[in-house]
């Protein structure tokens, strides 16, 4: 029951969330979208649904099922320990958020995984669809990784659940086109991955996209030198994607999956 629920839960606040950004993108927008946006818009929807397909097909249960798994069998720090329950909801939350800033990284890093995370990079503008252009085998990976923090952690299942929606929640916010007041994102991004610091990431100058790696917590970038505060060409004037394929071919769905055995040029 819990499982079923958790499924409704994400995606109701998934559903609601896409259409509140997507309607202020409409009349706030940070830069003026690209004519191809209909086009985006397509392909980065029907590799999200593919996403989805491919993930239920491979895993019977999410990251929450992990947890719940973990816990009938004891299995885990939390489960293992007598810490008070709150405590273990927080702490948790943390390292599961690291734990993506971190494979985050590692996507960057480490060349075959680089070659697959490249279709995220490859969209050619920054919108609320950006955060759902994830290559399959991406998301496959992602979900092994969750999976065992989980399980090591003993993490209790309704953090995973609260993680699992701020995470889909705060990855649509932060790729949004959403045009925030400049004073109000100087204070939201002390704690808060903003659209402005997270765009800064997509940019194709270098070490530009090798920054900004968070997704929720804004700190952990600038705990570990990774923080960059504005792209050089400004929000309105810098490009969005990588260099190679500044053309049409991100919009297209097909080479948009074929990308992780295209070689790098």
């Amino acid at each position: 029951m819990f499982e079923l629920s958790e499924s409704t839960i994400r995606l109701s606040v998934f559903g609601g969330l896409f259409s509140v950004l997507a309607i202020l993108e409409l009349f706030i927008p940070r830069r003026i979208p690209k004519p191809v946006k209909t086009q985006r818009w397509v392909t980065n929807w029907v590799i999200v649904i593919i996403d989805s397909v491919v993930v239920r097909l491979i895993f019977a249960t999410a990251a929450v099922g992990g947890a719940l798994w973990a816990q009938r069998e004891g299995y885990g720090l939390f489960n293992l320990i007598s810490a008070p329950k709150w405590i273990a909801v927080v702490v948790s939350f943390f390292i599961l958020d690291f734990a993506v800033w971190l494979s985050h990284l590692a996507s960057h890093k480490i060349p075959l995984f680089w070659k697959i995370h490249r279709m995220h990079h490859s969209d050619v503008d920054f919108d609320v669809t950006t955060a759902i252009r994830f290559h399959p085998i991406e998301i496959v990976l992602s979900m092994v990784w969750k999976f065992a923090v989980v399980v090591l952690l003993g993490a209790p299942a309704i953090s995973v659940l609260l993680f699992e929606i701020t995470l889909n929640g705060s990855s649509m916010f932060n790729h949004s086109n959403l045009k925030l007041p400049l004073w109000l994102d100087r204070y939201v991004r002390l704690i808060l991955v903003t659209p402005d610091m997270h765009r800064v990431h997509h940019s194709i100058v270098h070490n530009e996209t090798d920054s900004n790696y968070g997704f929720n917590f804004a700190f952990w970038d600038r705990l570990f030198g990774t923080y960059v505060d504005q792209p050089k060409a400004g929000h309105e004037g810098m490009t969005i994607g990588l260099p190679a394929w500044q053309d049409e071919k991100p919009t297209r769905l097909l080479w948009s999956l074929s990308v992780p055995f295209i070689k790098d040029k």
